[in-house]
């Protein structure tokens, strides 16, 4: 039998990159992990129409960024 090896931790690093950037102690790490789960299924919920195909977080001392990919812009815009 052999090894199966995740396709998405097999490219990240070489080809495909982190869907978060931020770095964080121990303490505030479960309270951001949290907010990006639920700013993620915000924006999939409220954009269902707009074919997101990707959520980018990024995350500095006081600003987070937060990137939309999306095929049809207008529908997330207007």
């Amino acid at each position: 039998m052999g090894q199966k090896v995740n396709p998405k931790s097999l490219r990240i690093g070489i080809n495909k990159g982190w869907k978060s950037k931020w770095f964080s102690n121990l303490k505030k790490y479960k309270l951001f992990l949290d907010q990006d789960i639920k700013i993620r299924e915000t924006i999939n919920h409220k954009y269902s129409l707009g074919t997101i195909s990707e959520i980018r977080i990024e995350r500095q001392r006081k600003d987070t960024l937060i990137k939309i990919y999306t095929a049809r812009p207008g529908v997330v815009i207007g």
